[in-house]
């Protein structure tokens, strides 16, 4: 009885236990069956765009930057591909000691590691940088049978901006560079930020940067097969990237070329306008910089030596330099006096040679004056006693009030970023720019000097050259503009584009006629006769010289006696031909001197090119660099048959 009672208990105790395992056992089933239908149903989907994303990668298709042509279609910026030599910072371990080794196997110079340096300050460290650009067939092959030894560095295909004439233009086309993170951050938080995933240039300067989103073009995508080691295989689709617009502006490169050379070593700026359309021909400013050393990232050393220049190469004078207007201010303060009533053009004043007021003598012509002017000779002639008069006469504000339409002291809303706004000066502008109450009145001795364009006045050569086209377009003025038509690489043809419409700004024909029948006499017997004399069409102009830095009322101007960045500016402003004006331009050689000496030969020249196709020789283009030179030289060339712009 015994052992049966056992023989039960242990039955029991056995059917238990495989109960608790039969149960445990279709448990497990369950949860496997329910993780599989998680799995194969619920998370279908899911799990599929997983294992496709580790099968595939996304590789942004950086599209061809657009080119730039001038207006008779010369290429002034284009693209070439070369192979760089990259490396990623994140995935080496001894930067330094990497690049040692490499240099034993490629020419790394002091340049290349100095540019590295500044790019990982502007980088992130998984960034790929560039070491060497435009590796030759046999640097490939060196580095592709060393290449094991250097993890973290790689051989990749690169399109580089090409500014095949260096320097020239460098202004006006500017220059790309790599994206610094305040550009990042801008773009990131834009509706355009896929647009740029691979990108690493932006436009900085220029057409290139006021234009960029024309120029970039659209970024494409590729979508790849990787390995599991993460290397493409084979590609899989692919949506192309589309090409930026060609643009095309309204400089002639020719005539750019022209008046670059003709200033030489000396600094200033030029801006020439048809002033009917409003549309620029030639827009400089020296000295200039070659933008090919932005292109692959500039080194620390070129970039002090261009940033710390006393000459400045990288301001845009003729946007943003500022210029007391000196004499060339005259015209414009006449047409003041007759369109607001305050003289008449008939009106003699006595140019004694100095003018008194307050106690404060006014000089003029040193120490000779011309007698009795009328408007036309004080113009003619350069009077400055005249003006001196008429501005007292007129007021501040309401020389203000007249010359604001004519954009001086303006922007000009060109379509190029970056434009300064000068100085216009009033009662009103006094009062806000000074802190200190003394010195927010405004004193009616300031107002003299205003009459010859000096005191507060201060205005860019944009700003003069649209206001002389609007004296020469019979007071119709137009907005400054460069960029004249586009072209997408999928359009069929060019897109002009549209330029904004102009401003009637009603001057009295009777009051235009008498300012540029003066304006012509200068030219003809006045302070740029010499210059003009000759010439097979008739002009108008205006010569100036400013003051760069004040001078003591008891004081005489000696240039040799002053520093050379301390003497006087050169100025003129001119039209031409004077019976249908087909350019207008204002010029400055600063720190050169007189007007008729330095500017006015430069504009005489500008003129000959635009209106007869003529260039200057040799012996000519020599004298004008030194300001040696009046009325063309010996025989000119013809434009037409100098070998530049070379073929491409």
């Amino acid at each position: 009885m015994t052992e049966l009672r056992n023989v039960q208990v242990d039955l029991a105790r056995f059917r238990l236990r495989m109960l608790v395992a039969s149960v445990v056992v279709l448990l497990c089933f369950f949860l496997l069956a329910a993780r599989l239908i998680v799995l194969q149903v619920v998370r279908h989907d899911d799990l599929l765009a997983q294992a496709e994303s580790n099968r595939t990668a996304i590789v942004p298709v950086v599209p061809n930057r657009g080119l730039i042509l001038d207006r008779n279609g010369v290429v002034l910026v284009t693209n070439y591909s070369a192979y760089t030599l990259e490396i990623t910072p994140s995935k080496v371990a001894d930067l330094e000691q990497t690049l040692t080794e490499l240099s034993q196997v490629l020419d790394i110079s002091a340049r290349d590691r100095r540019r590295l340096k500044m790019l990982m300050e502007e980088s992130k460290s998984f960034e790929s940088l560039p070491v060497r650009t435009k590796l030759s067939e046999q640097e490939l092959a060196r580095f592709a049978a060393q290449s094991f030894r250097f993890p973290g560095v790689d051989i990749k295909a690169r399109l580089f901006r090409s500014y095949p004439f260096g320097a020239l233009a460098s202004h006006v086309v500017g220059y790309i560079g790599r994206i610094n993170a305040a550009e990042q951050e801008i773009i990131d938080g834009s509706d355009d930020d896929a647009n740029y995933r691979g990108t690493q240039y932006i436009g900085k300067l220029g057409v290139e940067q006021s234009f960029e989103a024309q120029l970039h073009g659209v970024t494409g995508v590729d979508s790849v097969e990787t390995s599991a080691g993460g290397r493409a295989m084979r590609k899989l689709a692919s949506s192309p990237s589309t090409p930026g617009d060609t643009v095309t502006l309204s400089i002639d490169i020719k005539l750019q070329k022209l008046i670059e050379d003709m200033f030489g070593e000396r600094r200033g700026a030029l801006v020439a306008l048809d002033p009917k359309t409003g549309e620029v021909l030639a827009f400089v400013s020296k000295p200039t910089f070659d933008p090919n050393l932005f292109v692959d990232g500039i080194d620390a050393a070129s970039w002090k030596t261009l940033n710390e220049s006393i000459d400045k190469p990288l301001l845009n004078r003729a946007l943003r330099g500022t210029y007391p207007p000196g004499s060339t201010y005259k015209p414009f303060m006449a047409m003041a006096a007759l369109q607001t009533g305050k003289r008449a053009a008939g009106t003699i004043i006595n140019d004694s040679g100095s003018w008194m007021f307050g106690g404060h003598e006014f000089r003029s012509h040193g120490d000779h004056g011309l007698g009795p002017v009328d408007m036309h000779a004080a113009i003619a002639k350069s009077s400055n006693v005249y003006f001196y008069s008429l501005a007292n006469e007129l007021g501040v504000d309401a020389i203000h009030d007249f010359m604001k339409p004519l954009g001086l002291g303006q922007l000009t809303g060109i379509d190029i970023l970056g434009e300064t706004r000068g100085v216009l000066p009033s009662q009103e502008w006094k009062r806000a720019y000074y802190k200190k109450a003394e010195q927010k009145k405004w004193y009616a001795g300031e107002t003299i000097s205003l009459g010859i364009g000096q005191g507060y006045n201060t205005f860019t050569m944009l700003q003069l050259a649209q206001a002389t086209a609007t004296l020469a377009n019979a007071g119709v003025k137009h907005k400054p503009h460069i960029v004249i038509a586009t072209r997408g690489a999928l359009m069929q043809g060019t897109a002009r584009v549209a330029a904004a419409a102009p401003i009637d700004l009603e001057f009295k024909p009777e009051h235009l006629a008498v300012v540029r029948n003066a304006m012509v006499s200068v030219t003809l017997d006045g302070t740029s006769a010499r210059v003009f004399a000759g010439a097979a069409y008739t002009s108008g102009g205006k010569t100036g010289t400013a003051q760069a830095v004040g001078v003591g009322a008891k004081e005489k101007y000696n240039a040799s006696k002053m520093e050379e960045h301390q003497r006087d500016h050169a100025l003129y402003i001119a039209f031409a031909p004077a019976d249908d004006p087909k350019i207008a331009l204002a010029v400055v050689v600063e720190n050169a001197g007189f007007g008729a000496a330095h500017a006015a030969p430069i504009a005489r020249r500008v003129f000959d090119y635009w209106l007869l196709g003529q260039y200057p020789n040799d012996e000519d283009m020599a004298a004008v660099r030194i300001g040696q030179a009046a009325a063309p030289i010996g025989k000119p060339r013809l434009a037409a048959e100098l070998s530049w712009p070379p073929a491409p």
